[in-house]
């Protein structure tokens, strides 16, 4: 007997759970394809991604982030997470249930865990959601001094519509996991290397940290266009093992 109301708590902490590279929820982006949950509060959540050839680090990370968003609910006994019709998804799937890291399920390819590369793409986005922020502050009438200056209890006072909070509980929630320990009455904005925005020119930054919302867009548009063309041919030939994606698949982006 499955528990309606468990099933969208699953679905909720699911919603958490961003691609690294493009900063969106992985419900949002429809990777989960599917959720279970069983009478004795097991968990079963299948996903799958917009080519047969994602890069496997990224998968990995989604994969691992996705059992740990959903053990953590109080009511949970266990988590399998099953990613389908990918190159690497035995490989994946087995270390991720047996929480090893992403060495142990390719040795010899890889020196270390994700770490870096968690930490690299967290750095993106901090800077995404900063600059959708400040934009919208700017809008609001604040000056490059104020933010140069403000405090992150100001930025905590200030009055501001539904759409203002969302962007501040966004770039706080992302600035939290970059400074661990606390903010307390730290800058409300600081580089992505926590540096104070007093010597940066501006305009100049905001154009900096643009392009780098820009770029996770564009990845973003390219992950849908692809998803939903894929669904499409498994649709048209009911073989859902297919989707190894072909030659433009995997030109049209890179890593994905």
């Amino acid at each position: 007997m499955i528990c309606v109301d468990r099933t969208e708590e699953v679905w909720s902490a699911l919603s958490v759970v961003t691609d690294p590279e493009i900063d969106e929820s992985v419900v949002s982006l429809d990777f989960v394809t599917d959720v279970k949950v069983a009478s004795d509060s097991r968990v079963e959540i299948d996903f799958r991604l917009p080519t047969y050839w994602c890069a496997p680090n990224f998968a990995f990370l989604m994969a691992s982030d996705m059992r740990d968003a959903v053990a953590a609910l109080e009511w949970v006994t266990e988590v399998s997470v099953k990613l389908s019709d990918h190159f690497s998804a035995d490989l994946i799937n087995r270390s991720v249930a047996l929480r090893q890291d992403f060495r142990d399920a390719f040795p010899g390819e890889t020196d270390g865990d994700l770490s870096s590369i968690r930490r690299k793409f967290l750095g993106y986005a901090f800077e995404r959601r900063q600059e959708l922020l400040l934009r919208y502050l700017v809008a609001k009438g604040q000056t490059p001094d104020w933010f140069r200056r403000a405090l992150l209890s100001e930025l905590m006072a200030l009055p501001l519509d539904p759409e203002g909070i969302s962007l501040r509980n966004l770039y706080l929630f992302t600035m939290r996991r970059m400074i661990p320990g606390g903010l307390q009455e730290s800058l409300a904005f600081v580089t992505v290397n926590g540096e104070s925005l007093e010597a940066q020119d501006f305009k100049a930054y905001l154009r900096q940290i643009t392009g780098v919302r820009r770029t996770a867009e564009f990845n973003g548009f390219l992950c849908r266009s692809l998803l939903t063309e894929r669904v499409k041919r498994m649709g048209e030939t009911g073989d859902k093992g297919e989707g190894r994606s072909t030659k433009d698949d995997l030109s049209a982006n890179g890593e994905r």
